[in-house]
């Protein structure tokens, strides 16, 4: 079995807050922005040190929970990513506004619940202090500012937050205004006081001197080591259902093609990371275009060419993960020139962006998506060594990864076990799946497929589906 791959603990906390801000429908810096405004209000609250980190660390990893319920906010609403953005700008003067207002908050416990258990879990596998997790798990508790069991933490980044996105879309003036009106509602009125006497300046620092990035702090987090950069891989993942655990699949047979190239063990590996990074950029297309059957319009082929421009525009976002990304970026690319975003020809294509295209496409077609069935590894092999005599793939890459050398490996841990049945049951729910179809699919009934979700549930001490998927993935148990 292949090793978890180490990332650092901050350059993995950059990638989340950088999918978290595309998922949301935000600036690619939002995030980095509210943990640097955070950081001030908690300075100027009279915060020590230590405390000034926390904030940051959890306005970095706010978002961490975006992709979970993903699903959830694009069956309310249909377009998940842009829906956000609208409902962060708080534009009520906007009928949409008022209208998506509505339907999310019908449900609004059920994509709290969600959001906040992949992120506090998120939290707990990157080891960030109890009191980050706690935050987090508790991110959207800012109901009456006044909530003596929340954190300081997460109202500082609420309102670090309203000071980023209500400035940039309403100005400083209309901003400065919301942010009295909500005083000690939304957050305390003495953080209320600090914002309205220093946000206009701090946005001035923000926007006129760089420098303000450096600033930033991870704390001993810094130092604290490595996590697996599968954990990231498992994230991107699962803001589709039918996407679960996709990544480490390709991850898999891109290293193993590389391998049966010849390459070399250094460029396999970069290969094995470029793969489980790739589809970033995949997190700033709504997941109702993703979803879509049939042939696709002019504009949803415009919105997915650009996922894999956003996994390259990473690079400047997440530290050493910079140069994954940027092979990664080339998933889409095809030798002919026909591909995304860059639409480049061979020559131009690195070794590890052709092997990771081959092995994405290799892996893609063998699993179920919403509108069709899997094919059969033969049919898969067939349809890919055609598209290699077109001129679209690397020959080379396509026959090393077709050959069976790049087989997924399978894998547990020994902390949770689950039944083979259990095992098949929530494979099936965690791509999406209903009871019913799970239940037709093994031939038993739907009582029966909820009693052994409920099993998983319990072994894995998760209650949502998401934060299940995340655990059982990452755990390899699916």
């Amino acid at each position: 079995m292949h090793p978890e791959t180490p990332v650092s603990i901050t350059d993995t906390m950059r990638a989340l807050a950088y999918v978290g801000d595309l998922s949301m429908g935000q600036p690619t810096d939002h995030s980095l922005r509210t943990a640097w405004l955070g950081a001030r209000l908690a300075h100027a609250s009279g915060c020590g040190a230590r405390d000034c980190e926390a904030v940051q660390q959890v306005a970095l990893l706010r978002w961490s929970g975006c992709t979970a319920n993903a699903p959830d906010f694009s069956a309310l609403i249909g377009d998940d990513v842009g829906g956000r953005a609208l409902l962060m700008s708080q534009k009520t003067s906007d009928p949409a506004y008022a209208a998506i207002g509505r339907q999310v908050m019908d449900a609004r416990q059920q994509l709290s619940e969600i959001h906040c258990e992949v992120s506090g879990d998120i939290a707990r596998m990157l080891s960030v202090p109890a009191d980050v997790e706690l935050a987090l798990r508790s991110i959207f508790a800012t109901g009456d500012g006044t909530g003596s069991n929340v954190p300081a933490s997460v109202y500082m980044v609420a309102l670090a937050s309203d000071i980023e996105v209500l400035s940039r879309a309403q100005g400083v003036e209309r901003m400065l205004d919301i942010i009295g009106h909500k005083s000690g509602k939304a957050y305390p009125e003495p953080l209320a006081a600090i914002a309205l006497r220093h946000a206009a300046s701090w946005l001035e620092v923000l926007d006129h001197d760089e420098s303000w990035q450096a600033s930033l702090t991870f704390g001993a987090l810094a130092d604290q080591g490595t996590v697996s950069l599968e954990l990231l891989a498992d994230v991107i993942d699962l803001k589709l259902p039918w996407m679960t655990g996709y990544s480490r699949r390709v991850a898999v047979a891109a290293r193993g093609g590389a391998v049966a190239m010849g390459l070399g063990m250094e460029t396999a590996e970069r290969c094995h990371r470029a793969a489980l990074v790739h589809g970033i950029g995949r997190a700033a297309v709504p997941n109702s275009v993703w979803n879509i059957s049939g042939r696709l319009s002019a504009a949803a082929r415009e919105q997915l060419r650009l996922a894999p421009y956003w996994t390259s525009r990473a690079t400047a976002r997440i530290g050493a993960l910079a140069g994954a990304a940027d092979a990664g970026s080339y998933a889409a690319e095809r030798l002919d020139g026909s591909g995304a975003f860059r639409a480049c020809v061979a020559a131009s294509i690195p070794v590890e962006g052709r092997i990771v295209a081959a092995a994405s496409a290799w892996i893609a077609l063998q699993s179920l998506r919403p509108w069709r069935a899997a094919m059969t590894p033969d049919a898969a092999r067939a349809l890919l060594e055609a598209e290699a005599d077109a001129g679209r793939f690397d020959s080379a890459a396509v026959r090393a990864i077709c050959s069976g050398s790049a087989r997924a490996e399978d894998g547990t841990q020994d902390k949770v076990m689950l039944t083979e049945r259990e095992t098949e049951v929530f494979r099936g729910i965690s791509l999406g799946l209903t009871n019913k179809e799970v239940a037709r699919s093994l031939a038993i009934s739907p009582s029966t497929v909820r009693t052994h979700v409920e099993n998983v549930f319990r072994k894995l001490e998760c209650t949502t589906r998401a934060a299940a998927t995340l655990k059982a993935v990452t755990l390899r148990l699916i």
